[in-house]
């Protein structure tokens, strides 16, 4: 496994971040993050939400009340759940019905589709324009369903949406060289990521170390892999907190902030570089997931403002292909980028420079067009491709399953 692999699986476990209660979870119990209650505890229990100040359960409407008091409020996600896109539409529709001023923030655009999320509201865009227009399977990996109620909600009230991103490319450069790197024009998009909190690097690596990484990839040469993935998070971080704040200020509205967790967890991330900018007030609700065979975990007192219990999932709601695509000069069709992964194609006999011919009998130039077709399967659907392979055709079907694909 090259660092280059290694730093890819790493991001996505961070995009992925949802809380899986153990009792030995380090990443549940770590003592970071606010002096008051970082070496508190609580028990969280699935379908209760907790108060971190008060460390016990409190009702939704307590939650609100407390919420409306700040200017940003912050609801991670683990981007494949839909219980938690349930959870933050609630609290967008709760918060917009008893105050009507407010704006959304998402992760998942980079500011350059601003213009894209603007015709969304104007209600100029169709769902399958919007998702073709914004290039959503190029910038995001997860399925619009997971998405599409809260931007229906959004459309139908006329709440405002907005970018908080940067293209990939950006953060990619500042993983590998540095911030440094990037051009006088670049660097205009993204300000300097602070490096040097030592309890958001220490939160960040006991992710890294908790990875299913390969015990003997964790040596010394990891470390330099670590110090790309940190320069990344900390720039997504620091421009995503930047953005919310250049909107906030000009509209004057209170922001709900859609987030990966990982970006927000013990009010380290986001949330932090956005409040030592402004001494903003905010609010921030992370999600924890509860094993069925356990009643509840403890958590960390300093994880979140508000921690909701939910309970585990057997499977996401909408399978997630998991093929890295990509295309070459010269070359119409379509590149299957690297071994599968994750999602429903890992551990396949897909191949590293498999050609795609054809797809169910059609052909595909486009990733975001491809993205756009596998998305519409569901679990149980299988899928079938006609690859160039070494100069010969072969055909492969992938199984909409988590099980049946898998080689041993």
């Amino acid at each position: 496994m090259n660092f280059k692999k290694t730093a890819f699986i790493v991001v996505f476990l961070l995009a992925l971040s949802i809380l899986h209660g153990t009792e030995e979870d380090k990443i549940l119990l770590m003592k970071i993050g606010n002096k008051n209650l970082k070496h508190k505890v609580m028990d969280v229990s699935a379908g209760k939400v907790y108060s971190a100040r008060k460390g016990k359960s409190i009702t939704f409407s307590e939650m609100i009340k407390e919420m409306k008091e700040s200017q940003f409020v912050y609801v991670g996600e683990t981007h494949n759940n839909l219980r938690i896109h349930d959870i933050q539409l609630k609290v967008i529709q709760t918060l917009f019905k008893e105050t009507r001023e407010l704006i959304v923030g998402l992760e998942m655009f980079p500011v350059c589709t601003q213009d894209v999320l603007n015709k969304w509201s104007l209600e100029i865009l169709s769902p399958e324009e919007f998702v073709r227009k914004s290039h959503w399977y190029i910038n995001w990996n997860f399925n619009f369903d997971f998405y599409e109620k809260i931007f229906d909600y959004a459309k139908q009230n006329k709440i405002p949406l907005y970018a908080l991103n940067v293209p990939r490319s950006l953060i990619r450069k500042i993983r590998m060289q540095g911030w440094e790197a990037l051009t006088e024009e670049e660097k205009k998009l993204i300000p300097q990521p602070d490096l040097s909190h030592q309890e958001h690097r220490n939160l960040i690596h006991t992710i890294f170390e908790s990875s299913p990484i390969p015990h003997q990839m964790k040596d010394k040469g990891m470390e330099a892999a670590f110090e790309g993935l940190y320069r990344a998070q900390s720039a997504w971080d620091e421009v995503m907190a930047y953005n919310a704040l250049q909107v906030s200020e000009r509209e004057k509205k209170r922001m709900v902030v859609l987030a990966g967790s990982g970006h927000l967890f013990y009010n380290l991330g986001i949330n932090r570089r956005a409040y030592e900018r402004s001494l903003t007030p905010f609010k921030t609700l992370i999600c924890v997931e509860i094993p069925k065979d356990q009643k509840g975990v403890k958590v960390s007192r300093s994880l979140a403002d508000f921690i909701w219990g939910i309970e585990e999932e057997e499977r996401p709601a909408y399978p997630s292909v998991g093929l890295r695509l990509k295309k070459l000069d010269g070359l119409d069709n379509l590149i299957i980028d690297g071994q599968p992964i994750e999602g429903v194609a890992r551990n396949t006999d897909f191949q590293k420079g498999d050609v795609i011919l054809f797809v169910d009998g059609k052909r595909f130039t486009d990733i975001n067009e491809l993205r756009m077709y596998l998305a519409q399967f569901c679990w149980k659907d299988e899928v079938n491709f006609r690859l160039l392979r070494d100069g010969e055709e072969i055909e492969k079907t992938l199984k909409f399953s988590l099980f049946e694909n898998q080689k041993d």
